[in-house]
């Protein structure tokens, strides 16, 4: 069934978006003949509004659909809640919120207990940039030359200039190197770094694996320097790479962890930055120096408690890296290199602006996948967590034939 629409064809739906959103998107989109509008959703796939064509969601929008599209257990949850709960009051006690934070803590072991809840992972970067200078005191964080974090605030000084130049100068400060790249992380960190920050694979940098024991240097670089090591799991986490946390495949134990998207199992917005008992005591002083009016919200904590229940269930994990073995195997021979951990997939190309062709080809045989904006010689490709053997059969088969 075809979900309603305000307009009556796509191309009044794209003209409109045109108008009031971005003309450059829908420019581009046509230009490349990926012109769709979602309409019906429901596990891994999603269908367009103006016609019967459907796609697998290999993008899942950067980990927000890791369990699918409307998974029953998450919706049930929130429907549940929005029966009795709105978005609460940040400035009273929440048991919800109290219990989320409680789940999210037990994940890291303990290490991590103070959780400041957000609604965006701009907002959670922000956040943990501000308390690692709080507590810190120094001024300096150092990025990855490629990453991404956000398009807000500190976050996004802490990315490419592409993303900030046009809307004026970077903030002093923020200093980028590249990724698996340890003597010039060590000729950056000083006595004024508050913090490193990293997404453990950097996405929108197509997806490259850390060298072997380049994280654990990158901890030991920190500790012995003063500086605070803060994780990127907007992407990696919740068991997209096949472990809960990207971080414990290096047995990392990081100074703060930042989540969302699939935390919020893709029905409702929900953030967390997860903090050590040193970092979160940046706000014992003032219980109100950080608010965010919309972040907890008491329904987000029932979506984003089914998602953990899900993705913490015995087997869950496993099953992520069997998949993970069997679309390696099956995709064997292509023209490309499979970047993976886990679900976490690129498809590196040879050739600048491979990735986008690659996006066109499989867009051809309904597989929706996004090439990675800061290396457009890579195809993200991320496949919902919840693929059954028949649909991954079928989106091999689908891989297979766009490339043949």
């Amino acid at each position: 069934m075809i979900a309603p629409q305000p307009y009556a064809t796509i191309d009044d739906a794209m003209t409109a978006y045109a108008a009031h959103i971005s003309a450059s998107k829908v420019a581009l989109f046509r230009e490349l003949d990926l012109q769709l509008v979602m309409g019906d959703r429901a596990g891994a796939r999603f269908g367009d509004a103006y016609s019967d064509r459907r796609w697998f969601n290999c993008h899942c929008n950067g980990g927000v659909f890791n369990l699918g599209h409307r998974h029953p257990a998450v919706l049930a949850a929130v429907q549940q809640a929005l029966g009795h709960l709105d978005v609460g009051n940040h400035h009273l006690v929440s048991g919800h919120r109290a219990r989320l934070a409680a789940r999210l803590t037990a994940s890291t072991g303990g290490h991590l207990p103070g959780v400041v809840f957000g609604v965006s992972g701009g907002e959670a970067i922000d956040l943990a940039i501000k308390v690692a200078r709080g507590a810190s005191q120094r001024p300096n964080v150092i990025s990855i030359i490629g990453g991404y974090h956000g398009h807000t605030g500190l976050a996004l000084a802490t990315g490419d200039p592409q993303y900030r130049d046009p809307f004026g100068p970077n903030l002093p400060g923020f200093v980028q190197v590249p990724f698996n790249d340890l003597p010039a992380l060590t000729a950056a960190v000083d006595d004024r770094t508050a913090a490193v920050l990293l997404e453990p694979i950097p996405a929108t940098l197509g997806m490259p694996l850390p060298a072997p024991d380049y994280l654990p240097a990158v901890q030991r670089l920190c500790r012995d320097r003063g500086a605070l090591l803060i994780v990127d799991e907007v992407q990696t986490g919740l068991g997209r790479t096949g472990r809960l946390w990207a971080y414990q495949h290096d047995g990392l134990a990081p100074d703060a962890l930042v989540t969302g998207k699939a935390l919020s199992g893709g029905i409702y917005p929900i953030t967390a930055t997860l903090l050590s008992r040193e970092m979160h005591a940046s706000f014992d002083a003032h219980p109100l120096i950080h608010i965010s009016t919309f972040g907890g919200a008491e329904p987000g904590c029932a979506a984003a408690l089914a998602v953990l229940d899900l993705v913490e269930a015995p087997g869950f994990l496993d099953r992520v890296n069997e998949l993970s073995e069997r679309i390696a195997r099956d995709l064997a021979g292509l023209p490309f290199e499979l970047r993976r951990r886990g679900l976490m997939m690129a498809f590196k190309f040879p050739v600048e602006g491979a990735g986008l062709m690659a996006a066109k080809l499989l867009f051809d045989r309904g597989v929706f996948a996004v090439w990675a904006n800061n290396d457009t010689s890579a195809l993200q490709f991320l496949p919902p967590l919840i693929l059954s053997d028949d649909e991954a059969a079928d989106l091999v088969d689908r891989v297979r034939a766009a490339f043949r």
